[in-house]
């Protein structure tokens, strides 16, 4: 249930009332605008009467709400969130609220000179956070794992000597603590419904890059979003990474439609991964326009200084010199869109 409060309504008012309704064994979560406070009560609300509390002094409007996600839900936060996270230049890179966030780097950390160069490769062509997998989730057992800790030791080298806050996957819950050395925590799309772990990280203070499962629809991955939100931590990213489809040209199938879905339904900020979606680099450009001109508040590619040689996804990677061309064209669509990289 959401309750809107009137213009204007004093903060001790809201207080009390928030109390009333405590009282009544929900909970309350206090949403704060710049024009509007909205309430937003969790928990069996069946019992509660509409009318009474649309009768209240202080309160413009009451809605039930239909969709299962309440905290990722647009109607109890009508504002877009904000992640912010600080740089160690003093500057901030930022996600949503119309700031464009762009993300990249390799797929897997190979070398120290890979990825610091890689990393200040992308700096300078205006990415606001690098990427790179310590930890890689492999169809194959045989195939790349990834350097594990070296790998997370190396992002740290990187950020070291440009600045950029990193951002990698975690595999599970055990390897919660060695992640507190990165900016934001990646879920794949294999643990996207790994609920137990969503859980814990509800309890984490980082923002959390949820990306969406190849087979989950968009409630589901509102849902799983709401798992980490219920435990505490709001500062969640949703990245839509193709869906599995009968299509086999591409790797899955970019699901552009999800996007405006996504703004529409939720408050927080959605990202698109192209090199995922398609598998072929030479996709990923005209992906990455597409996903800035549908709404998307930021896309997160995979960036390799020799695609040919990469231990990981190689195909599926543009080259800097292709990324620096596309970060020149994504500065006029997130213009037209109104946004500011």
């Amino acid at each position: 249930m959401i309750i809107a409060m009137k213009w204007g309504t004093p903060h001790i008012e809201v207080l009390r009332f928030v109390n009333l309704l405590e009282k009544r064994g929900v909970k309350v979560n206090v949403s704060e605008g710049t024009s509007q406070i909205v309430l937003g009560l969790v928990g069996d609300t069946t019992d509660i009467d509409e009318e009474a509390l649309a009768a209240h002094q202080w309160v413009e409007k009451v809605i039930r709400v239909q969709e299962p996600y309440k905290r990722a839900n647009r109607l109890f936060h009508p504002e877009d969130t904000l992640i912010e996270v600080a740089r160690q230049d003093g500057a901030v890179s930022s996600i949503g609220a119309g700031k464009l966030g762009v993300i990249a780097g390799p797929c897997s950390v190979e070398t120290q000179e890979q990825i610091v160069s890689i990393a200040e490769s992308v700096k300078q062509a205006g990415a606001g956070f690098l990427r790179g997998g310590a930890f890689k989730p492999r169809t194959s057992p045989y195939s790349f794992q990834g350097l594990g800790c070296e790998g997370l030791e190396l992002l740290l080298e990187a950020k070291k000597a440009t600045g950029l806050p990193i951002i990698s996957e975690l595999m599970g819950i055990h390897q919660i603590e060695i992640f507190d050395v990165v900016d934001i925590i990646q879920v794949g799309a294999r643990n996207m419904q790994n609920f137990t772990l969503l859980k814990e990280l509800g309890h984490c203070h980082k923002p959390i890059l949820l990306k969406r499962g190849a087979a989950c629809t968009v409630t589901e991955l509102l849902m799983a979003a709401e798992y980490i939100m219920a435990g505490g931590n709001d500062r969640v990213i949703l990245c839509e990474r193709g869906i599995r489809t009968f299509e086999n040209y591409t790797r899955n199938t970019l699901d552009i439609s999800a996007i405006p879905v996504l703004k529409k339904q939720s408050h927080l900020p959605v990202i698109v991964d192209p090199s995922h979606a398609t598998g072929r680099s030479w996709l990923v450009p005209a992906l990455s326009k597409a996903a800035i001109a549908a709404g998307a508040d930021g896309i997160m590619v995979e960036v390799h200084n020799n695609p040919a040689t990469a231990l990981c996804d190689g195909e599926q990677s543009i080259t800097p010199q292709v990324f620096s061309t596309l970060m020149a064209s994504l500065k006029q669509y997130a213009a037209f869109e109104g946004k500011t990289l």
